[in-house]
């Protein structure tokens, strides 16, 4: 039976407020931190998962997962797999830290780190990566995986279900266009504010040599200062390429 022992937890952070990487009007100065999980089960295969913040108080998400952590160490993980919905009900609704965290704020990120480390850890058993894991769940599996708690009155379990099989047919024809088509994504990568019009212009051009054509900026400070910005990329990534605010 595999079993999680132990869980690890990092506070991790980048001085990234040094050059105003990952700012934006709201957050002009963001040091990206990480609260890190690593679950430690009775084999060799870890579970690895993070919550992101940036910066002062990712001390709180720490605490949050040692705090959270006696709902993990000597549990079955197949059991927690069989309704990761349920699971992930048990974590946000502890009847004594949902006093200081109700299903939102730093128990909740603390929650994400250890969910996303039970993800992890469940696509490495299962040797694939995890949208192919995803992928391959039955309707049912998929539904458990999902606290429908809070949107039964919009959609309930059984239509998620009957929606899935009449979709069931062509799943393979739509993973086999996923491969060949790739999934979108866009780079902000030079869209943050603080940078020089040089810095701007070599971020843009890498990114189109990586193959990127879709690519973000972030505004709202000055407008001005945006403007400039926003005409450099437009200037760089030309008309075939999108922009977005």
């Amino acid at each position: 039976m595999l079993k999680i022992i132990d869980v690890h937890v990092a506070d991790i952070r980048f001085p990234t407020s040094i050059h105003s990487d990952g700012s934006d009007a709201m957050n002009p100065d963001p040091d990206y931190s990480a609260t890190y999980v690593t679950l430690i089960t009775n084999s060799e295969v870890k579970g690895n998962g993070l919550t992101f913040t940036i910066g002062r108080g990712n001390e709180l998400c720490v605490a949050a997962v040692h705090a959270l952590k006696y709902m993990l160490v000597n549990k079955d993980f197949v059991e927690i797999t069989r309704n990761m919905g349920a699971f992930w009900r048990s974590l946000v609704g502890d009847s004594q830290l949902r006093w200081v965290g109700p299903e939102k704020g730093v128990i909740h990120l603390a929650t994400a780190a250890i969910v996303n480390a039970l993800w992890d850890l469940y696509a490495k058993i299962e040797g694939k990566p995890l949208w192919k894991l995803l992928v391959d769940l039955s309707p049912e599996e998929l539904v458990r995986a999902v606290d429908f708690r809070y949107i039964t009155d919009v959609i309930t379990p059984e239509e998620v279900i009957k929606m899935l099989e009449e979709k069931f047919s062509t799943r393979e024809q739509r993973e086999a266009e996923m491969r060949l088509k790739g999934y979108p994504a866009y780079t902000t990568s030079a869209g943050w504010l603080g940078y020089s019009d040089d810095k701007i212009r070599d971020l843009c051009r890498d990114s189109i040599e990586k193959g990127w054509t879709h690519f973000k900026i972030k505004v709202g400070s000055d407008i001005q200062d945006d403007i400039r910005r926003a005409s450099i990329v437009r200037e760089e990534i030309g008309t075939d390429c999108k922009l977005m605010f």
